[in-house]
């Protein structure tokens, strides 16, 4: 009976936060099938440690443990991922709907920025999904992460540096083919 009252309990306060975990995990592990595997393992820790939560900020509470349970598998699972060193000359960058040029650009934008933030290093990608994407607090996203909330703010700052700069390289290729293309026109 009790393991039945813990389960309902379970499901009715951790699981509405199946996405949020699911989207946190896809950005660390930059993989679906690997995401899948992280939240099932977090979920599974989640639940074996349900009688030690209090209360509180459920989505909170399961982001910390499906963080840890990320970099524990990440660690096994693979060589130690964002090994790439942080260039500070890729920061030093100052701050109609139905037209299909228009929705060319928007898929093309969108694909540069998946792609600029999976190549960003892991820590600041995980702090910019953590604060950007799930909309935690500074001090939550610190929480979550570990790191002291200076840490969370100056790696945020730098990942939409980087972000920016990557962005705005892709545009400037994306309308040098445009310029190219016309041109024969």
């Amino acid at each position: 009976m009790e393991e039945q009252r813990k389960y309902g309990t379970f499901e009715q306060v951790v699981l509405p936060h199946l996405d949020s975990a699911y989207n946190l995990a896809r950005w660390l592990t930059r993989r679906e099938h690997d995401a899948e595997d992280v939240v099932q393992e977090a979920y599974l820790r989640a639940f074996n440690a349900f009688d030690q939560f209090h209360g509180g900020d459920a989505r909170f509470w399961l982001l910390k443990i499906l963080r840890n349970t990320c970099y524990t598998w990440l660690a096994r699972n693979r060589r130690r991922e964002g090994a790439d060193s942080f260039d500070q000359t890729l920061h030093d960058v100052a701050s109609s709907e139905f037209d299909p040029q228009v929705i060319l650009e928007q898929q093309i934008d969108s694909a540069a920025l998946r792609k600029a933030i999976e190549d960003l290093p892991v820590e600041f990608r995980e702090v910019l999904i953590l604060r950007e994407f799930e909309g935690l607090s500074y001090q939550q996203a610190a929480s979550v992460a570990n790191l002291p909330v200076g840490t969370v703010m100056s790696r945020l700052a730098r990942a939409k540096a980087h972000l920016r700069s990557r962005l705005v390289a892709a545009a400037e290729i994306v309308g040098e083919g445009n310029r190219r293309a016309t041109d024969g026109l």
